[in-house]
């Protein structure tokens, strides 16, 4: 997916600091262009935080009625030193690459797309698709792989089931599209240590989850309330808890089944420079980048079924250095 914004940040990351309790992060709303906008909520990267490991970019979308919202249709744009990461609820989208990938986005089913040196892509809904719901994240990746060649995984995770640590029996389940939690590990390969799962809690259920004390962790609710280590999260809220905790604590309070994504990894030790879809090192890097998408340079290709007319103009950038945005201290 690509960010949209008319005047995007440009966002210059550092470590985090450990900290003691439950950061609840808002989302604000980013329609992702056209007539008929379909609006997602973003919570990464914000003003309050920019990153969670190496997960840099976090936009939650749905349950949407594609005939009101218009569903996604994200023409080809770029992409530089970053994996995108798809994870559907409910749905149907096409992914075409300039690596020469077309793969549908299914509900339950990862796609992550690595960028590398340079890619382009493009992301629409399905003409079956009626109602759209799901989340795209962005994963920075580290300067040994950042200029690596692009690359395409798949992988269709089980789901296990979670106990309640209260009431006995199953809690709820998890589907673990990255890393390993739950005595389940995902068919996929990263370039930094990192955690993503879908969880389900049951009605009422309260579940404890053993995580790596070295990560910092997000929980993403995608219904109505959730409590994260005693915290209470809203739909759409974003909580986040600092390294040092070897495990972190859940409850759904309500009569229905919750949703949240659960994400976490190890605190991203390299300065970054991120601005609309690009991932860099420096103002020049990302300077270089836009000049080369708007030139159509041979870095980032060319996806199928699109005229050159079509794809997405890069932002103006501002008359002055783009100023960076730093991660909040604890």
């Amino acid at each position: 997916m690509s960010n949209v914004d008319r005047q995007p940040d440009e966002v210059e990351c550092g470590a985090t600091p450990a900290g003691a309790g439950v950061e609840v992060i808002r989302a604000r709303e980013v329609p992702l262009g056209g007539p008929r906008a379909m609006t997602v909520r973003r919570t990464l990267p914000t003003h309050e935080r920019s990153m969670i490991g190496a997960w840099c970019f976090a936009d939650h979308y749905g349950p949407d009625e594609v005939t009101r919202s218009g569903g996604m249709n994200v023409p080809p744009h770029p992409h530089t030193g970053l994996q995108t990461v798809s994870w559907l609820f409910e749905g149907e989208i096409e992914h075409r690459d300039s690596a020469g990938v077309e793969a549908p986005v299914l509900p339950g089913e990862i796609n992550l797309m690595s960028a590398g040196f340079g890619i382009s892509h493009s992301e629409v809904s399905t003409p079956d698709t009626t109602v759209l719901h799901g989340v795209q994240l962005w994963l920075a990746l580290p300067d040994r792989v950042r200029n690596a060649h692009n690359g395409f995984q798949h992988y269709a995770p089980p789901a296990v089931e979670l106990p309640d640590v209260r009431a006995g029996g199953p809690g709820g389940t998890a589907r673990v599209f990255i890393g390993e939690l739950a005595g389940s590990a995902a068919q996929i390969t990263t370039a930094t240590p990192l955690l993503g799962a879908e969880l389900v809690l049951n009605p009422g259920a309260r579940v404890a989850l053993a995580v790596n004390e070295e990560f910092e962790h997000g929980v993403l609710l995608d219904t109505e309330r959730l409590l994260l280590d005693g915290v209470a999260l809203a739909w759409g809220d974003l909580g986040y808890v600092g390294p040092g905790l070897g495990g972190i604590r859940l409850h759904n309070p309500t009569d229905a089944p919750a949703r949240a994504i659960l994400l976490g990894g190890a605190p991203f030790d390299e300065d970054i420079v991120m601005w609309w879809n690009f991932v860099g090192r420096s103002h020049e890097e990302i300077v270089e980048y836009r000049e080369e998408w708007e030139a159509r340079a041979v870095r980032f290709g060319s996806v199928s079924g699109w005229t050159d007319d079509q794809y997405l103009p890069a932002p103006p950038l501002p008359t002055t250095r783009l100023k960076p945005r730093r991660r909040s201290k604890q």
